[in-house]
């Protein structure tokens, strides 16, 4: 089994996801950035509006769209902490 990224979700007010991940992708206000596991630390500001998407193992994979916020990358893994984020709809991918 590959490595695997720790990856959490949060809105202002709850948890939306937390689990183990293959990468993440997210738009920061610098452009679209992958994140895979023993990625190196940044701190990014999310684009208004925009979507992130974590790849899980076995090809499944989550999608969210989110609204401001920050996106987190340490030794502990990734931390998106946006204003509100939601569960895409399959029409907003």
């Amino acid at each position: 089994m590959a490595n695997q990224l720790p990856v959490k979700v949060v809105a202002v007010e709850e948890r939306i996801w937390s689990g183990e991940a293959e990468m993440l992708v997210a738009r920061t206000t610098e452009g679209e950035i992958g994140v895979l596991p023993g990625h190196s630390p940044l701190l990014g500001l999310l684009k208004e509006p925009s979507q992130v998407r974590v790849k899980l193992a076995g090809g499944e994979q989550l999608t969210y769209d989110v609204s401001g916020g920050f996106l987190s990358i340490d030794a502990d893994g990734v931390t998106v902490l946006a204003e509100s984020a939601t569960p895409a709809t399959p029409e907003s991918h």
